[in-house]
């Protein structure tokens, strides 16, 4: 039996509204999003930097929302515990990711993550960076880097440095200058930033690579006395720190940092929505006032700034990691 052009024509047409209907309801959820509480899940613990930072966003798209924004710690396995949580929550809004460095570093030290920082999430935006600074106890006798370096070659193997653990952006920043300045340091790693603090302020270390967050309040109270800072631009926290191109290695730049993120596919109108709201409770006083008491510099910016950030901050790590033969599996 022929088919008439006008069945062909119903026929197409009723295709195409099956076909629309899937978007449809997804576009609807986004128009309404949100319409139930959010859970932002932090892969470390309460009171941290990257807890305080899902904190106070929270709070803001709370407000802006009329929705619950719920923090959800959950620590372990160096963040990966809280990275893959996310990575496999459905794509829809209501589960999304306050992350810090490990999440571009760790694809790198352990094989067999079921995640990936470039294919797994959907960027909204960075909340902020914390360079690493090199510290050294104020009567120490290295007063400059060129003076850590020269100890080092005069020495090789002898110098030691604290991190806060294998594999960690303290750590990375230490492996960088030593590749940088062609030296050869002891890597003494902490469980923590606040152990590692503690025996560089009490003497037992030499030295250490901190991050602003956790040493800011030392520098400005004499108690520990910053070398350099690894980042392209000083710190307006501590002006008078050069960079480490600044005293004589450049290319020595390692960030910690946070961002918010969802699970990959969310729709784009979602995620948008988060960014608007987000970058404006970064922009609000409050909100950046704390986070540089903190000792961090507020970013904010677009989902695809964010995204090009974390894909060279991977294949940075990457490089790094490969050339040290790192692995933490």
């Amino acid at each position: 039996m022929k088919t008439t052009r006008r069945q062909a024509i119903a026929g197409t047409a009723a295709l195409l509204a099956a076909g629309w209907r899937p978007l449809a309801r997804a576009q609807g959820a986004a128009d309404s999003y949100p319409s139930g509480p959010v859970k932002i899940v932090v892969g470390f613990s309460a009171g941290g930097p990257t807890d305080l930072a899902a904190r106070l966003i929270a709070a803001k798209l709370q407000q802006a929302f009329g929705q619950t924004f719920i923090v959800d710690d959950k620590p372990g396995a160096g963040s990966n515990l809280a990275s893959g949580i996310v990575a496999e929550a459905p794509p829809d809004g209501y589960t999304l990711l306050m992350a810090a460095a490990p999440l571009a570093i760790n694809n790198h030290l352990y094989k067999n993550l079921k995640w990936n920082v470039l294919t797994s999430f959907a960027p909204i935006t960075q909340v902020m960076s914390a360079p690493c600074i090199l510290a050294v106890r104020p009567d120490s006798p290295y007063k400059t880097v060129a003076d850590v370096v020269a100890a080092a070659k005069k020495q090789p193997g002898k110098l030691s440095f604290s991190s806060s653990g294998a594999g960690g952006s303290q750590h990375l920043a230490g492996e960088l200058l030593q590749q940088k300045a062609g030296i050869k340091l002891i890597h003494v790693p902490y469980k923590g930033a606040a152990p590692a603090l503690n025996d560089l302020l009490g003497g037992q270390i030499a030295m250490g690579f901190m991050t602003s967050l956790s040493s800011v309040p030392y520098f400005k109270s004499g108690k520990l006395r910053a070398l350099a800072v690894a980042a392209p631009h000083r710190m307006p926290q501590l002006p008078d720190v050069p960079t480490m191109a600044e005293a004589g290695f450049p290319g020595v730049e390692m960030n910690s940092w946070s961002g918010l993120l969802a699970p990959a596919k969310t729709p784009p109108q979602i995620v948008a929505k988060l960014n608007r709201e987000a970058v404006k409770a970064l922009q609000s006083p409050d909100v950046r006032d704390k986070l540089v008491s903190q000792g961090a510099m507020v970013v904010g910016g677009s989902p695809q700034d964010f995204a090009a950030y974390l894909a060279r901050e991977y294949d940075n790590y990457g490089k790094l990691i490969n050339a040290i033969h790192l692995s933490l599996d």
